[in-house]
């Protein structure tokens, strides 16, 4: 069965428009008729007691007889077919304008009440008829009521009150114009409607195409847990990919799983759950959104099903790319010391002086520390998911690393000053925070001034009992190509930097539930955050 597309859609809605006009317009043709009909049969049965031809009878029914006929001549949708809408309209008026005309003129002129039911028959025409025709019928019966009332004054004699013929006169234009702007609105609200209709349907069509190729699965589901929509990547993801979407409906949610069943409760987890649903045993997150109160979607579910093992694989895609550049750049990043090393050890086999043999041990020791440091970064990386977090005093921690490296360089002990509570809590595995705080440290006081408080570390409480930990120092900061890249691996500004501390530091920030970023705010320096939460 074909599918219709949103251009599709627009354009039958807009080929619909016309259609929806020309009937609405029909139908109140038809209740005019309707109006015309009773009026004739009154006039032929009743004129005698509504006092009508009472000047002369013969000739009112010739005429009420006359108006009958014509009315259902004309009132039948044959003669529409024959005659089309727009001619049967104007006949039909002139009709109705000479008919009344006559039963006015042997009724006692307009003392009748010919012209108020004028007035009627010109607001119905005004509501059906097209163009300026309305206004064409207004014209006739002013003519008609100014010659009945000047034929009278002038061959019987008779007094005739030609202002109130002029107020009837002007009434006809009038209540013709109203009828005819009215006419004109509904027209213009009928045509608005069915745009927005058409505008409706075509983002309904796209909804439904972008809701049908998407990636997730998506159900709908009511406030009693009834599915009333499901998507064939749901059918897919629930191992009922041979089954048609319209079975789905109308079912329990809970019954094709009971683990669905916190999903149709108004606590429905927000963030989504990880669950083995559906005959397959797929490994789903299921994420859930109400609709919103006083919304069409009031008291129904969205449920979202995202196929948790495709996640995966693609997350271990992506680490092994990772990997794979990673072992890129470490294989020449350990080349440079490497190369170094045995060429100091080839000069050192040869070398007899003294003094040149402990320079180039040095540079031996060096280079295989450098080697060193990064063969542990690099292994950080891989206890990152092996974090154990524990609510950590922050500022006895803090102190521990800085008495450890002042130990190993006891010039290091002026460069910092310390402002955190001792109440403060820093939840984060302890040897991931040692070697963060290692390694923000250590750039600190690379870049620092070496001045006495040059490096500046404090802590501040944040709302949803988290903390953020600044290590900031006074030296030239980074500036805007530095800052696009800093914690990307192996980039560095020092000669002698890996380039993995503080990508190793964010790397393990985050396997804690913690971020690491720069201060924008940091006038001088630069100001290393990182943000936590304060309990596990």
């Amino acid at each position: 069965m074909p599918t219709a597309t949103p251009a599709r859609v627009a354009t039958e809605h807009a080929a619909v428009a016309p259609v929806d006009l020309d009937r609405a317009r029909r139908v109140s043709l038809r209740y005019l008729n309707l109006f015309r009909l009773v009026i004739a049969g009154l006039f032929l049965v009743a004129g005698r007691e509504l006092g009508l031809g009472g000047e002369r009878p013969v000739v009112y029914q010739v005429v009420a007889f006359a108006y009958l006929g014509a009315v259902l001549a004309l009132g039948f949708p044959d003669a529409l077919r024959r005659l089309g809408v727009e001619r049967a309209i104007a006949i039909q008026g002139v009709v109705d304008v000479l008919a009344l005309s006559m039963i006015m003129w042997v009724s006692g002129g307009y003392r009748s009440g010919m012209p108020a039911l004028m007035m009627v028959v010109l607001a119905g025409a005004g509501l059906v008829a097209e163009g300026r025709m309305v206004l064409f019928f207004a014209a006739i019966a002013t003519i008609a009521v100014l010659i009945e009332n000047a034929w009278r004054h002038a061959v019987g004699g008779q007094s005739v009150d030609f202002l109130q013929v002029g107020i009837f006169c002007a009434g006809f234009f009038g209540i013709a114009l109203v009828a005819r702007l009215l006419a004109l609105r509904a027209k213009a609200n009928a045509t608005l409607a069915a745009e927005r209709g058409a505008a409706l349907a075509k983002q309904q069509a796209v909804s439904e195409h972008i809701i049908r190729d998407m990636q997730d699965g998506v159900l709908v589901v009511d406030a009693g847990g009834r599915i009333l929509h499901a998507n064939p990547q749901a059918m897919r993801l629930l191992g009922m990919a041979h089954t048609r979407a319209e079975a789905l409906e109308g079912l329990v949610l809970a019954d094709l799983d009971d683990a669905f069943r916190s999903f149709v409760q108004q606590d429905a987890p927000v963030e989504g759950r990880l669950l083995r649903i559906g005959a397959a045993g797929r490994l789903l997150r299921c994420r859930a959104v109400l609709g919103e109160p006083g919304s069409a979607a009031a008291g129904d579910t969205l449920l979202y099903l995202t196929d948790f093992d495709d996640i995966q694989r693609q997350l271990q895609q992506i680490k092994l790319a990772a990997l794979g550049r990673l072992t890129a750049s470490m294989a020449h990043e350990i080349r440079n010391p490497l190369s170094a090393v045995t060429q100091a050890a080839e000069l050192l086999r040869d070398e007899k002086r003294g003094e040149m043999q402990a320079r180039l041990v040095r540079i031996i020791n060096d280079n295989a520390l450098r080697i060193e440091r990064m063969i542990r970064d690099v292994l950080a990386l891989g206890r990152r998911e092996q974090a154990m977090p524990e609510a950590l005093p922050l500022a006895a921690f803090v102190r521990e690393v800085i008495d450890a490296r002042v130990f190993r360089d006891p010039d290091e002990a002026a460069l910092y000053a310390i402002d955190i509570d001792a109440a403060l809590t820093l939840a984060i595995d302890r040897a991931h925070l040692h070697q963060i705080l290692d390694n923000l440290l250590a750039n600190a006081c690379r870049y620092c001034s070496r001045q006495p408080g040059s490096v500046r570390l404090h802590a501040e409480p944040l709302a949803g009992e988290r903390i953020a930990l600044h290590v900031a120092d006074d030296g030239p900061g980074f500036d805007e190509r530095t800052r696009a890249h800093m914690f990307e691996p192996f980039f560095t500004t020092h000669p002698k930097g890996t380039g993995l501390g503080l990508y190793i530091a964010r790397e393990l920030a985050e396997a804690n539930d913690a971020t690491l970023e720069l201060a924008a705010t940091a006038a001088t320096g630069a100001d290393l955050v990182l943000t936590g939460p304060t309990s596990p």
